[in-house]
């Protein structure tokens, strides 16, 4: 029996394949649990045109991501922060502030999506952190800690 499947099921296959299973195993288990569909002819075009029309929405968003990637590894922004005197911040700065700093400067960018080279910042000083913009495309932008 040919399926497509719904779903990732673990030692099968990932979502949208077509994969040959046993008659019981999947009109017992995979279609009552709407783990996968029977493919007929009607299904199977159905699949490839929808497989065409992600992969050019996925194309045009990889495009865009890219463009903003280099938007955004010319950019070099300030982060304030509350200093002592022997330059040690009070606290620590995270990806938040940053965000918030590309928010001011005209990126919108998710904090998640913002990784810090090292994992606490509590020095003045210019450091780096990587932008995902897309599932494989990343800007790396400088940014520096001064002192309030």
């Amino acid at each position: 029996m040919e399926v497509i499947l719904k779903q990732d099921i673990k030692g099968l296959g990932y979502k949208d394949d077509k994969v040959t299973v046993r008659n019981g195993y999947g009109r017992n288990f995979l279609l009552p649990k709407g783990m996968a569909v029977l493919a007929t002819e009607s299904v199977k075009k159905m699949h490839t045109e929808i497989l065409k029309q992600r992969a050019f929405k996925e194309d045009k968003l990889r495009k865009e991501a890219a463009a903003n990637a280099e938007k955004l590894s010319g950019v070099s922004i300030k982060v304030g922060a509350k200093a002592g005197e022997s330059g040690k911040i009070f606290g620590s700065v995270t990806n938040i502030q940053i965000a918030d700093a590309l928010q001011k400067a005209g990126y919108n960018v998710e904090r998640k999506n913002i990784e810090l080279a090292e994992d606490n910042i509590k020095a003045l000083g210019t450091y780096t952190a990587k932008v995902r913009l897309y599932k494989d495309v990343a800007a790396t932008v400088s940014f520096e800690v001064v002192a309030e």
